[in-house]
């Protein structure tokens, strides 16, 4: 079937060797509240709103404790960093509330905001100093680089277990992988797969910092850390051949050629021979069968930045923006669709600006591409600054969802 192509690639073998199985939530695990708990910690923020000034002049203090360069830090295994995490929705149900959609199954907005915080953990355990309580570094999402989904439904009444450690480090950055398993018939089954990169920054967030190099151990781990290399290369290759920077690729014209073609009316009344009927004929569009144009596939939204969804710096937490980010566009994929759509993959979130808090979010989701029941959606976030009248875009989204039903051709009429 179609859905075989978001099948999750094969676990690492060098962690599914770590993975345990169970008939009940794995004792000693720490759950999601643990670990965001234990991020205040690692930080010293104030769970007070009104203390965040201040927990934020203190970090200012551990500048002296940040190395002057990535050689002075000792390196780390993969092993180092290696974290399980439970999500007890089985066997605690008073959480279950939280997680669950109208369709009886959990929502996976949740599940990005728990991907989130535990990719930021992860970074944290690789980059802890022993003789320190508090970390000099400020470790942020600097984008996600894959989620594959292998399960179409995530079920409410089952423990699910989080697993990963990071897989490839640079001088200031880190890459982790992550693993989302669930509880079935007693044995863990996968649901799916993450990619995430972190930046590590000054206490003040606003400088880069090194961070420990990582050493693979293993054949295995180093085919890992070789793969996040090809990543790193692969973004820096997308980012130097934008269509703002260069011109489309011969296949890329043709593509659109062959889309411009395909709307043109070419019903016209005899023969057109002058410059300005060819003119006319050019602009003159049509829509395909069975097809909406691109303009008229948009969903739009706006969300209020309040204090309660700070992350540990105080600034607006990454998974809240992805949570409200797929939320509008599930509505976007559902409303164009007809059916209930069903989140296959997510792609390329960039987080291109911080947001503050009291900040004024707008979000606007467009379908961008249809193949089948296939709908791709892509998300632009902005703030807007009330005072300075002024825009600024924070992140992007791509999203690729399955409808239930064959799904229209979305058809663009602009070149942009």
């Amino acid at each position: 079937s179609a859905y075989r192509l978001c099948i999750m690639r094969k676990l690492p073998s060098v962690l599914a060797r770590m993975l345990t199985s169970g008939t009940s939530a794995s004792p000693g695990l720490p759950d999601m509240s643990e670990v965001r708990s234990k991020l205040r910690d690692i930080v010293g923020a104030s769970t007070n709103w009104r203390d965040h000034v201040q927990a934020m002049q203190e970090r200012k203090a551990l500048h002296t404790l940040l190395a002057k360069r990535q050689e002075d830090l000792p390196p780390r295994r993969m092993k180092d960093s290696y974290l399980e995490v439970i999500l007890p929705l089985g066997s605690q149900p008073e959480i279950r509330e939280k997680y669950l959609n109208v369709y009886n199954s959990v929502r996976f907005g949740r599940i990005l905001e728990d991907l989130d915080s535990l990719g930021v953990l992860i970074c944290y355990t690789h980059t802890k100093q022993e003789m320190q309580q508090r970390s000099p570094l400020s470790i942020v999402t600097a984008l996600v680089d894959k989620i594959n989904l292998c399960q179409k439904i995530i079920r409410p009444d089952c423990d699910i277990k989080f697993t990963g450690n990071v897989s490839w480090v640079g001088k200031t950055s880190m890459e982790v992988r992550m693993h989302m398993l669930q509880q079935h018939d007693g044995d863990y089954s996968p649901v799916l797969d993450a990619t995430f990169v972190m930046v590590a920054r000054d206490p003040e967030n606003k400088r880069p910092a090194f961070v420990n190099p990582l050493i693979p151990e293993s054949p295995e781990e180093e085919e890992i850390f070789k793969q996040g290399e090809l990543n790193k290369l692969k973004r820096i290759e997308f980012s130097t051949a934008s269509l703002l920077k260069m011109a489309p690729t011969a296949e890329e014209r043709n593509i659109v050629h062959d889309i411009f073609l395909n709307t043109l009316d070419t019903r016209q009344e005899g023969e057109v021979y002058c410059l300005f009927q060819r003119t006319v004929s050019f602009q003159s569009r049509k829509l395909p069968p069975s097809s909406v144009w691109m303009e008229d596939a948009k969903l739009k939204g706006l969300e209020i930045c309040h204090p309660e969804e700070r992350n540990i710096f105080n600034r607006i937490f990454g998974g809240f923006l992805m949570r409200k980010a797929y939320e509008l566009g599930w509505a976007t994929a559902c409303s164009y669709g007809g059916s209930r759509p069903f989140i296959v993959s997510v792609d390329d979130i960039m987080f291109q600006k911080p947001v503050e808090v009291g900040s004024l979010l707008l979000l606007s989701g467009q379908v961008c591409y249809t193949e089948k029941n296939y709908i791709q959606i892509r998300v632009h976030s902005e703030v807007y600054n009330a005072n300075t009248k002024e825009h600024h875009t924070t992140n992007t989204f791509h999203f690729t969802f399955i409808s239930e039903n064959e799904v229209p051709q979305v058809v663009p009429k602009t070149y942009g």
